[in-house]
C-alpha cells in the first residue's frame, strides 16, 4: 500500500492542477485560443492564455467581478467571475484568424525587408505602467535570414504622469524605460530555438496558422541582491505565428509576441513586485532589395515621433484604445518630436 502512495499523490496533484486550469477555444472549431488577455474592471491584466489557450483560475480575483477578454488588440467578450467555473470557455466566431501577408516584391535581393506595426507595453503588479506603438522595418540577410538592422519609422509613447521617485518603494515606480521594440532575431531561423537547451519549444496548429511557443526552462528562482534591491528572474515567453503547414520562412510570418517577466522589491517591501514587458509585431509587407536603408529614428521614451496619424488606419493594432477605456487617460502621450508641422491623416 505504501508503494502506491506516490502514484496516488501524483493523481491528486494532476487533478488539482487541471481543476485550476481554464481553456479558451473557438466556438465553431474547438481549437485553442492563445494570447487572450483577461482584464479586470480596474484595468489590471489578470491572465494571458498560453499556446494551448489555457489560463490559471487562481490568477483571477473575485473582487474584479467583470472581466474583459481582449484578443488581437480587440475586446471580444465580457465575463463575470462565475463564468470561469467552467473548464472550457467558448469564444464566439466573431474572432477571426489573420490572413497571410502579401509579398510586394518577388525579385531576389541582398536583403529582405519586413515592415509592419508594433506595440509594446509594461505592467507593474498587473496594472499598465507604460505603452508605445508604431511602424517598424526589420532588415534581414536574404541568404542567412539573420537580422541585420532595425529601422523605426514612426512611433508614439504614453507614460504615467511624473511623480516623486521613492527609491525605497519600487511598487510606485514608473518603468517605461523597460519598454522595447519586438526582438524578432530568429523568426527566419526558428530552428535556432529548438537548438537551445534553455528553451522549451512547442507547436500547435490552428485553423489557418501554425503557432509556436518558446519558453525559458523553469529553473528554481534565485534571489539576486544589489544595493538593497532584490531581483528574481521569472520567465520569458515567445509566441510566433506562421502560415499553416508552411516552411516557416520570413515570408510565412504572421505575428510575433513576447512576454518577459521580472520580480523585484526593495529590502523593506514585504512582497515582490511583478513586472511584465509585452512586445508585439504584426508584419504588413515583405520586400526584397539591395539597399540596407539608412533611415534611422531612435526609440526614445521621452518623446514620440510621427509624420502621419498611422493609428487611424483600421488595420493598425491600436492597443492604446483598449487600455484607455480602462485607465481613463492615466497614460499621457509624450510630445511629438517631429520637426515638421505637417501630420498626414491615415486613410
Amino acid at each position: 500500500m505504501k508503494k502506491s502512495t506516490p502514484l496516488f499523490l501524483m493523481i491528486v496533484w494532476y487533478s488539482f492542477i487541471n481543476a485550476q486550469s481554464i481553456t479558451f477555444v473557438f466556438e465553431r472549431t474547438g481549437k485553442p485560443l492563445p494570447q487572450v488577455s483577461v482584464f479586470g474592471k480596474d484595468g489590471s491584466i489578470s491572465a494571458y492564455s498560453d499556446v494551448g489557450g489555457k489560463i490559471n483560475k487562481q490568477s483571477l480575483k473575485p473582487d474584479q467581478e467583470k472581466f474583459q477578454l481582449v484578443y488581437k488588440n480587440i475586446p471580444i467578450d465580457t465575463l463575470s467571475y462565475s463564468d470561469f467555473d467552467q473548464p472550457v470557455i467558448k469564444i464566439r466566431d466573431q474572432v477571426t484568424e489573420i490572413d497571410p501577408v502579401s509579398v510586394k516584391s518577388h525579385k531576389t535581393g541582398k536583403y529582405i525587408y519586413v515592415t509592419g506595426n508594433f506595440n509594446t507595453y509594461i505592467t507593474l503588479n498587473n496594472t499598465v505602467n507604460g505603452y508605445a506603438d508604431g511602424i517598424i522595418r526589420y532588415i534581414f540577410n536574404s541568404k542567412t535570414k539573420k537580422l541585420k538592422a532595425i529601422r523605426i519609422q514612426q512611433y508614439r509613447v504614453f507614460r504615467l504622469p511624473k511623480s516623486e521617485l521613492n527609491l525605497k518603494k519600487s511598487s510606485s515606480w514608473e518603468f517605461s524605460a523597460f519598454m522595447q521594440v519586438p526582438d524578432v532575431k530568429w523568426v527566419g531561423n526558428v530552428d535556432q530555438y529548438k537548438k537551445s537547451k534553455n528553451m522549451v519549444y512547442q507547436e500547435v496548429k490552428s485553423m489557418k496558422s501554425d503557432k509556436i511557443e518558446i519558453k525559458d526552462v523553469q529553473y528554481p528562482e534565485k534571489d539576486i541582491a544589489f544595493l538593497g534591491y532584490h531581483f528574481l528572474y521569472t520567465r520569458n515567453i515567445i509566441n510566433i505565428t506562421y502560415n499553416k503547414d508552411s516552411r516557416k520562412t520570413l515570408e510565412d510570418l504572421l505575428e510575433y509576441n513576447q512576454n518577459r517577466s521580472i520580480k523585484l522589491k526593495y529590502k523593506n517591501e514585504l512582497n515582490y513586485n511583478i513586472l511584465h514587458i509585452y512586445a508585439n509585431f504584426y508584419p504588413t509587407s515583405f520586400e526584397s532589395g539591395d539597399r540596407k536603408d539608412d533611415h534611422k529614428v531612435k526609440f526614445d521614451i521621452n518623446g514620440s515621433y510621427y509624420t502621419s496619424k498611422y493609428w487611424e488606419d483600421p488595420s493598425f493594432p491600436d492597443m492604446n484604445h483598449v487600455l484607455d477605456s480602462f485607465l481613463k487617460r492615466d497614460l499621457t502621450e509624450q510630445k511629438n518630436t517631429n520637426s515638421t508641422n505637417t501630420i498626414k491623416h491615415t486613410t
